[in-house]
């Protein structure tokens, strides 16, 4: 059932034509993603799809009755609004149940005071409190700008899940590749001014773009040489005749006309690196507290030459922490950050750090240099500015006129005219469109240096990180080798452990009777001692660890021996866990029996 059709959009921005005649349909069914570059327009074609903005021209006609929510990427409250109270002008909840489902969704994502006031909050926190008020509106479609940002990996799987199995039509941005692949069924990409429409998430989209685009370069290929034929008759003509096949003449007239498809544009990131010696950055038993609590615990690590590290960790649990620390911004409490005479740190944040609205885009990248040497030379900040995708009329432009992903990808370039040999991001991905981020990506895989980034992008961190530091419980960082999803497959339990769980379940649901066998009995009976061993030996370690902290082959040989040690020991807590409940559970059994 067709919910909403768009007739012809049009929309302009001054002389810049945002897009020209889209026309596509939404069903009940679909979920739909929108991708293209930054500047596309693709948030104003939510905007104008929500009734939030006008077009220039084009008509946006909704089904009778149809009930439309949005996530906006920037969420507007009103002032001393309160949590519970926006979730109330947004979803009209009226009863104690809704009020109920309202809490739990707010607790899930992240806010436990359901009643404070929305002033109080964290950009972050006021994008997930709008979130939340998105999933429980009852509406037929849901407008989702950027549902990622500013939400943990777990959370971000969780949102996955939900909308994967909402009854509701999706039309969403957002540059998360894994979510595109997993939630939606139909791709819309804009491209300077047109749409294309594909049907099928992220990985069907890269085949049938990839489809359509050596179609159009055929069919070109196909008019090249055709003109070339034509015209070699056309000057033959002219010379042996008067008049010419006015038919063949008119068609020659038509296909020159025709445009020949746009040369693709891409950013262009070249060495932009400079020597970086041996001595790195070596973090040696830091700490740091936050209101008597820990968010970093006797934390060590020396960061290698070629290092490429993902942090990761729930919302406020210090990751950014982390990253002031080791670039010397903050000092840690405990231990200390030794950084080498060679090391030049770029740092791109989570904010467009030192732009002014009114500056132009040439002078504040000119403000970090005039030139920077790369691979293919000596080139100006100007021409480097055009390998970005801004031409020579948005360099001389103010960077208010710029989109918030044009921001973030001028920032970058800046950061990167530094040549930095250590580069620190922080959530890069967020308002990076996905062509940026490819580019992005593949930099960093010839990026001579060490490269930290935190992130919740788990297809970034799948392809650019070789390590994962995630943040555990009271403020301790545990190593886990490979991509994002290695560190999630070391998480899961072991198939011994999710074995025994099944067996206890099995065992309370049964009426036979309890009973250990000789093999358990026997575990059981020497588990404390394997336990407590364990336990020595991580001790030994970690006192191993302190002694060769300046030596970081030796340093990083002994943190892969403890990582396994630990895992061992998790498996032993896991099985000492399962005996003692046996073991309880037999003793009342025969304590009933004795009764009896």
């Amino acid at each position: 059932m067709n919910l909403l059709s768009v007739e012809n959009l049009c929309k302009s921005f001054g002389e810049k034509v945002i897009f020209n005649n889209l026309t596509f349909g939404i069903d009940d069914k679909d979920k739909i993603g929108i991708i293209g570059v930054n500047g596309t327009g693709k948030s104003t074609l939510l905007k104008i799809i929500a009734g939030e903005e006008e077009a220039d021209s084009g008509n946006v006609v909704k089904m009778n009755g149809l009930r439309v929510g949005c996530l906006p990427q920037i969420p507007v409250f009103k002032e001393n609004e309160a949590v519970m109270d926006y979730m109330n002008r947004i979803c009209s909840i009226s009863n104690n149940s809704e009020v109920s489902e309202a809490k739990s969704i707010l607790t899930r994502l992240g806010i436990m005071d359901c009643y404070q006031s929305v002033s109080e909050l964290s950009g972050g926190q006021r994008k997930r409190v709008s979130l939340a008020a998105a999933m429980i509106s009852p509406v037929d479609l849901l407008i989702l700008d950027e549902p990622t940002n500013h939400i943990d990996n777990d959370t971000v799987m969780w949102l996955e899940a939900n909308l994967k199995k909402t009854a509701k039509a999706l039309l969403m941005v957002t540059h998360d590749r894994y979510f595109l692949d997993r939630v939606v069924n139909k791709t819309i990409e804009l491209d300077r001014g047109n749409m294309y429409t594909y049907e099928g998430n992220y990985s069907q989209f890269l085949e049938l773009k990839a489809e359509r685009e050596e179609r159009e370069l055929a069919n070109e290929r196909k008019r090249q040489n055709f003109l070339r034929t034509e015209l070699e008759w056309v000057r033959r003509g002219a010379q042996a005749r008067s008049t010419k096949q006015k038919a063949r003449l008119e068609r020659f007239e038509e296909i020159s006309n025709i445009s020949a498809p746009p040369k693709k544009q891409s950013v262009e990131i070249a060495g932009l690196s400079s020597r970086l010696g041996r001595k790195t950055i070596e973090a040696q038993n830091i700490s740091k507290t936050c209101n008597d609590k820990f968010l970093i615990r006797d934390f060590s690590y020396i960061v290698l030459k070629n290092d490429r590290i993902g942090i990761i960790g729930p919302n406020g649990c210090g990751k950014s922490t982390l990253v002031n620390i080791l670039t010397g911004v903050l000092k840690p409490d405990e231990g200390s950050v030794i950084i080498g005479e060679t090391v030049k740190i770029g740092i791109f944040s989570q904010e467009n750090e030192h732009m002014k609205g009114e500056e132009r885009v040439i002078d504040y990248i000119k403000d970090a240099g005039e030139y920077i040497n790369t691979r293919d030379g000596r080139i100006s900040a100007s021409q480097l500015l055009e390998r970005f995708l801004f031409n020579a009329e948005m360099q001389y432009s103010p960077i208010s006129k710029l989109s918030g992903g044009e921001r973030r990808r001028l920032y970058l370039l800046r950061v990167l005219m530094s040549a930095p040999n250590i580069l620190f991001l922080d959530e890069p991905t967020n308002d990076l469109d996905i062509e940026t981020l490819t580019i992005l990506e593949n930099y960093l895989d010839g990026f001579d240096g060490a490269v930290i980034t935190v992130s919740h992008d788990r297809y970034f961190l799948d392809k650019c990180v070789d390590r994962i530091f995630a943040f555990e419980d009271n403020g301790y960082i545990k190593q886990y080798e490979g991509g994002y999803t290695d560190y999630l497959n070391a998480r899961k339990p072991s198939e011994s452990v999710k074995q025994v769980k099944k067996e206890v379940k099995f065992r309370d649901k049964g009426s036979k009777r309890l009973k250990m066998s000789y093999n358990e009995e026997r575990e059981f009976a020497s588990i404390d001692d394997a336990i407590a061993e364990l336990e020595n030996q991580i001790s030994l370690i970690e006192a191993e660890m302190t002694e060769y902290a300046s030596q970081y082959s030796k340093l990083q040989e002994l943190s892969g021996k403890k990582s396994e040690l630990e895992e061992m020991l998790s498996e032993k807590m896991e099985r000492w866990i399962y005996l003692t409940e046996l073991d309880e559970k037999i003793k009342a059994q025969n304590e009933r029996v004795s009764h009896n």
